[in-house]
């Protein structure tokens, strides 16, 4: 049976190893490394499909616990599955919701056939193991699904991690032997192991002996360092099989993408662009910029000169500003749209860096320019 998703490693830059690669998915074929937008309850928030299109995008997120609970999976199934549910035609990925449920610290109670938590919205008792999860992705019908895995805190003890990746590798067996749409579904393992290096080989040994069509790295950007962070991609990323992709989950901020790029990793997604830009913050080449503060008051110009998106190509500061000081949603449609085109378009240029053998120096050019080469952004 073909894989549902099938990953071509197409070049690896010279200096960095870093992967261009081409990734084909049941709603398109389209290049990585990629960011993909996170839309939660199948709606990129304060984003229309054809504006996510317009943009770029090729693939966006959906939340499993959150649509389990609210529309219920039957439902999107009944429409057709999420594809026709949101009207968006390329790629769809779904977590196990499983970050999620991990979260609900002082609701949930572990144990090896599930995770028992509370219902956020309504307070009931719900349960959630490896086969329920499978069962909500397969009723939701993305092009690729996660596993349920367990999310630990990163500074938890040895003792803990090693028994959360041991029963994460269990639950991931399950998970597989539960998938009922392999051949339109691609199933990805999650490897855990928080900053401990054998347990991270061991995570990875163990979803690669199971021959999941794709690797996801989990239980990185919950609060470590950034150099934390990459020095166990450092050791992880190359555990990972070449012929596969790589997806690194909750990473969204320009450095930690370029360096994951540069580390191997092929696929990230965050909440990130479009959570700052409901508080007015905007991504810009000069670094974050607060648009609802006073002195853009009377700024005629656009968000970033630099940029060519829609919004900078037709809005002020100032007019921004107005709407969002005044609670319009326009105004944070348009710092969202902005913000989700400055990923993209950084990724157009990091591929095209890779094409070029000069990441090094792209990267160099990014960080200087934003900012993270000093000890604080420039603020213009």
């Amino acid at each position: 049976m073909e894989p549902a998703v099938k990953y071509t490693l197409i070049k690896k830059e010279k200096h960095t190893g870093a992967r261009l690669g081409m990734l084909e998915t049941p709603h398109g074929t389209f290049e990585t490394p990629i960011f993909m937008p996170v839309g939660t309850e199948a709606s990129v928030k304060n984003m229309a499909p054809e504006d996510l299109e317009k943009i770029g995008a090729t693939i966006v997120l959906a939340n499993t616990y959150h649509l389990w609970l609210r529309p219920g999976e039957d439902i999107v199934k009944e429409a057709g599955g999420l594809h026709k549910f949101m009207n968006w035609n390329k790629g769809i990925l779904t977590d196990s919701g499983g970050f999620q449920v991990f979260s609900l610290a002082n609701t949930r109670d572990i144990t090896e056939a599930g995770v028992h938590f509370r219902n956020h919205l309504n307070g009931r008792r719900e349960f959630l193991s490896p086969e329920k999860a499978i069962k909500i992705e397969n009723y939701l019908g993305p092009d690729i699904m996660m596993s349920l895995d367990e999310c630990p805190p990163f500074f938890e003890s040895y003792d803990y991690i090693k028994k959360s990746v041991a029963r994460t590798s269990r639950w991931a067996e399950r998970g597989l032997k539960a998938h009922r749409n392999p051949d339109w579904q691609a199933l990805f393992g999650i490897v855990q192991g928080a900053g401990f290096e054998d347990l991270r080989k061991q995570s990875a040994k163990d979803l690669v002996s199971m021959d999941f069509p794709g690797y996801s790295i989990g239980g990185l950007s919950v609060g470590e360092s950034k150099s934390e962070m990459n020095r166990v991609l450092d050791f992880t990323t190359p555990l990972l099989p070449e012929n596969k992709p790589r997806y690194l989950m909750g990473v969204g901020t320009a450095d930690s993408l370029i360096d994951g790029v540069i580390r191997g990793i092929d696929m990230f997604d965050c909440v990130l662009p479009t959570r700052i830009a409901r508080n007015g913050t905007c991504m810009t080449t000069h670094g974050r910029l607060v648009v609802k503060n006073a002195k853009y008051a009377r700024d005629f110009g656009p968000i970033d000169p630099d940029c060519d998106c829609y919004v900078c190509r037709n809005y002020s500061r100032a007019y921004i500003r107005h709407l969002i000081n005044a609670n319009e949603l326009f105004g944070t449609h348009l710092t969202s749209y902005h913000n989700l085109y400055f990923l993209l378009n950084l990724m157009k240029g990091v591929r095209q860096a890779i094409k070029d053998d000069n990441l090094l120096e792209f990267r160099e050019h990014v960080f200087e320019d934003y900012g993270f080469n000093k000890a604080n952004a420039k603020n213009f």
